[in-house]
Parts: C-alpha cells; sequence; structure tokens
C-alpha cells in the first residue's frame, strides 16, 4: 500500500539567510578588536560569513589567542549585535510560507546557540526548533533528526549540508557566496533572496504532492473512483487517466434522492469526456435508520452505504480499490464521520495520502484545463436539513425544488443553499455579495421557496456559508 509522505519540515541557515549579521558582527569585532588591541578589517570579514568565528579570527590573531578571542566575541556579542541586526526581506514571509504548508520551520546554525536564540526573540522569528554551533555537513545529523526535506542557506557549506542530509539545497543570494560557487558545490535550487521563496515553496510542494499522487495511483494498478462530479472528484478521476489510462478507470456516481439532478448529467458528461465508464448505482441510504434520524453522524451512514455499493462493484470489475475524493483540509477539518465510514470500508484517499489541499486540486485542476477547477461546492441535498429532522424524499424533493426556484430568480448565483430548518420553515443562504437582493427579487424568492413546500421563509443576512448547519453542533 502507498505510505502517505511525511510531513513538511524545512530547515532554514541564521546569519545572511534569515538575518542580516553584518551590522552587529562588524560592532562585536570592533569591540573585541578595541580589548585585545587589534585592527581588524572588518569589512573584509564581514563579507565572509558563514564559516566559523574561529577560523574567521585565526588569520589575525596568534593561534594561543583564537580560542580565548572567539569566547570573549560571543560575550560581547548580546550587547552589540542584538538590537542592529534586522531579518533579511522575506525571512517573515518565508517562514510563514512553510507553516501555510502545515509545515515546521527548523533553524540550523553555525551561530552560539544562546546568541540565536536572542536574535529569534528580537526579531520574532517563528521557528519550532533552534540548533546553534553546527556548521557544514554537521547540519546534516540535525536536518535529518527533524526530517527536514529542504534546507535553504547561503553558504556553500550549507549546501554541503543539504547534501549530506539527501535534502533538497536551496540557497540565497544574500550571504557572501555566488551564484557560480553555489552552483558549483551542488545546490539545486538558486533564489535572489526569500522574496522569492514562498513562491517556489508553492510550486515545489503542488509538483511533489502531484508525483505522490501519480505514484500512488500507479502502484494500486486500477481504481473505481467515487465520483460526485464536483472539483475534487472530478480531479482524482482524471489523475487516475493520467496515471493509468482510461481503460483502467471506472467512475460511479451513486444515484438517490440526495444526489440533486442539477448535478447529474454535467458530472457525466466530464467523466465521459475522459474516456472512461461511468456507472451509476442507486444507492439506498434512505433505508438505514441513522441517515434517517439525521444525528450530527448522518454522513457515517450515507458514506457507509456509498463505499458498500461501490466496494461490491470494485470486486466483481476486478479493479483494486474504491477511491474517494477526500483532500488533506478534509482530514483536519474536524467533525467528518463520513471520512471515518469511508477509511473502517476499506476506501483508498489518494488525494489525502499525497497531501493536495483544495486550492491544490484547484490550481492543478485549473492547470490541466479541467471545466471543475472553480465549480463551487455541491453538498448532498440531505446536509440542507438541519440536525433531528428526518430525512426523506418529501424533505429533499422539496429543497430541490425550492433551490431551482432561487436560481431562475438569481442566475448569477454561484454558492446557495436552501436550509430546512424543521417545522416547514427555510432559510436561503446565496454569495453574500449580492445581498441585500432587491425588494422585487427577494419578493420573488421568498414566494417561490414558499411555493416549493415551505411554509416560512427568510434571506441568511450573513450570505452562504459552507457547513452552517454544523454551527448548531458547536452551541
Amino acid at each position: 500500500m502507498p505510505s502517505s509522505p511525511a510531513p513538511l519540515a524545512v530547515g532554514f541557515d541564521l546569519d545572511m539567510t534569515l538575518i542580516d549579521t553584518v551590522p552587529g558582527f562588524a560592532r562585536t569585532l570592533e569591540a573585541l578588536g578595541a580589548e585585545l588591541g587589534v585592527e581588524f578589517p572588518v569589512a573584509e570579514l564581514t563579507s565572509q560569513l558563514g564559516p566559523p568565528l574561529e577560523m574567521i579570527l585565526e588569520p589575525h590573531l596568534p593561534a594561543e589567542a583564537v580560542g580565548p578571542a572567539g569566547d570573549r566575541f560571543r560575550a560581547l556579542y548580546p550587547s552589540y549585535a542584538i538590537e542592529p541586526v534586522p531579518v533579511l526581506p522575506g525571512a517573515h514571509e518565508a517562514l510563514a510560507a512553510v507553516r501555510a504548508h502545515r509545515g515546521r520551520t527548523v533553524v540550523v546554525t553555525g551561530k552560539f546557540p544562546e546568541n540565536a536564540r536572542l536574535h529569534r526573540e528580537h526579531l520574532g522569528l517563528d521557528v519550532d526548533v533552534l540548533e546553534g554551533w553546527v556548521w557544514g555537513v554537521g547540519k546534516a545529523e540535525v536536518l535529518r533528526r527533524e526530517g527536514a526535506s529542504i534546507y535553504v542557506g547561503d553558504h556553500v557549506h550549507d549546501v554541503e549540508g543539504a547534501l549530506a542530509a539527501d535534502a533538497l539545497s536551496v540557497s540565497v543570494l544574500t550571504g557572501g557566496c555566488t551564484r557560480e560557487e553555489l552552483l558549483g558545490a551542488g545546490t539545486h535550487v538558486v533564489l535572489e533572496s526569500l522574496e522569492e521563496f514562498p513562491a517556489w515553496l508553492d510550486e515545489h510542494v503542488l509538483t511533489t504532492r502531484l508525483a505522490a499522487l501519480e505514484a500512488d495511483l500507479r502502484e494500486r494498478g486500477s481504481v473505481l473512483v467515487a465520483y460526485s462530479g464536483g472539483a475534487d472528484s472530478a480531479f482524482l478521476l482524471a489523475a487516475a487517466v493520467r496515471a493509468l489510462g482510461a481503460d483502467r478507470v471506472v467512475a460511479a456516481t451513486g444515484y438517490s434522492h440526495s444526489l440533486p439532478e442539477v448535478e447529474r448529467d454535467p458530472a457525466r458528461a466530464f467523466a465521459e469526456s475522459l474516456g472512461v465508464e461511468v456507472l451509476t448505482p442507486e444507492t439506498h441510504e434512505m433505508d438505514r435508520d441513522g441517515y434517517r434520524a439525521n444525528g450530527s453522524d448522518r454522513c457515517f451512514f450515507c458514506k457507509a452505504e456509498l463505499v458498500e455499493v461501490l466496494s461490491s462493484i470494485a470486486a466483481s470489475r476486478g479493479l483494486a480499490v474504491v477511491a474517494t475524493g477526500t483532500n488533506a483540509d478534509d482530514a483536519v477539518a474536524g467533525f467528518r464521520p463520513g471520512i471515518r465510514a469511508a477509511d473502517e470500508r476499506g476506501a483508498v484517499a489518494p488525494l489525502r495520502d499525497a497531501g493536495l489541499t483544495k486550492a491544490q486540486v484547484r490550481e492543478a485542476s485549473h492547470r490541466w484545463d479541467l471545466p471543475t477547477w472553480d465549480k463551487p461546492a455541491a453538498a448532498c441535498l440531505s446536509s440542507r436539513v438541519a440536525y433531528g429532522v428526518e430525512v426523506t424524499p418529501h424533505a429533499l424533493a422539496r429543497v430541490e425544488r425550492a433551490e431551482a426556484v432561487v436560481r431562475r430568480e438569481l442566475p448569477s448565483v454561484r454558492n446557495l443553499r436552501v436550509r430546512d430548518l424543521g417545522a416547514d420553515r427555510a432559510s436561503v443562504e446565496v454569495d453574500a455579495d449580492l445581498l441585500p437582493l432587491a425588494d422585487a427579487v427577494l419578493g420573488r424568492v421568498l414566494t417561490g421557496v414558499r411555493e416549493a413546500g415551505f411554509t416560512e421563509a427568510e434571506v441568511d443576512a450573513r450570505g452562504f456559508r459552507s457547513g452552517s448547519m454544523n454551527e448548531a453542533l458547536a452551541r
């Protein structure tokens, strides 16, 4: 079975990568020189930052004086170097970019640990792990321990550490090394500065996760995609065809009272455009007491029904697995009983396992020219019924009729839900930028919703909110 990718961890050097150490180093060196009666070539030495301090001092002091001078430099450092040292442009944004991918940040630096910590605190660097007094290939041990797959630095010795750890070496030109020197040392990527890092990381993560998805699907050999026609399952279907070929992929859409009629034909047309066989088995979630009761675990019973039906079909067709369109955001979104039902019944979730988020699914779909790349979320009709209100074919048909009316009156609406609140009351949610509705339009919408079978109706002034029915669960 394919394994999920390791969580993202990115290592960073500190001096001249995240922070501009030059002014602080120069002031401390001047103070040290004044104490020792030595006139250090400050401009020259500050252009060589990267190697350990003792190596920088060595050519300018007697051998026996180098160690004590290094100790004294580190003691003077907090008084002279913390205040004047700024972050380099893009540093905070680079750390935030890692965090945006739910990643960890690890600073591995040759700097004295306590002084490195003072910089981190003074500049508010969002760092999970800080390891000091580590240089060159010695950084590899820390990078491997922390699971860092990327190491960002400015010096050829940072490249050595990354390569020794089998990490991707990313170099920035904010230190003393040239592009040619860094490339000669074997770095994989050269950026002008950390300002370019967030865009690079976005592209790297997406590319890596798409490769993981393809590898996963290829290893499966064949797949039955639980296909709703939404952005996630459509992308999964397209990815499966790319990886396996249309002859080893089948799309299956469960037809029941909960699937809106308006979704069915477009879903079939897209799947057929990929050259895959489309199956539309009937599912009978309405026969399950837990589904009709419409408790907070309703989705568990629905997904259990779907996966059990599709698993039987997959077995009869000789298809290796049933795959759902669950993405990485779904997996961390909290209350998701449907995901648990699918997992318990052996369905796989290749998008989730590859770490692909909703935004990445849409971005990749756009690149592949899939018409579903910007399709609004289209949850099943049962999600419109307030928890505790029984789900029946009548209730779902009434919601579907009401939504058809609203779409007719608001042809530009993208996100729409008619919520059945119980006791024949309905709440209409539409895109917030369409609100407030003109009086005449509002009147037609409410009249149409009532004619669809509701006694009372109102338009929610807060606009569309995905999963708004869950708000009651948090109270």
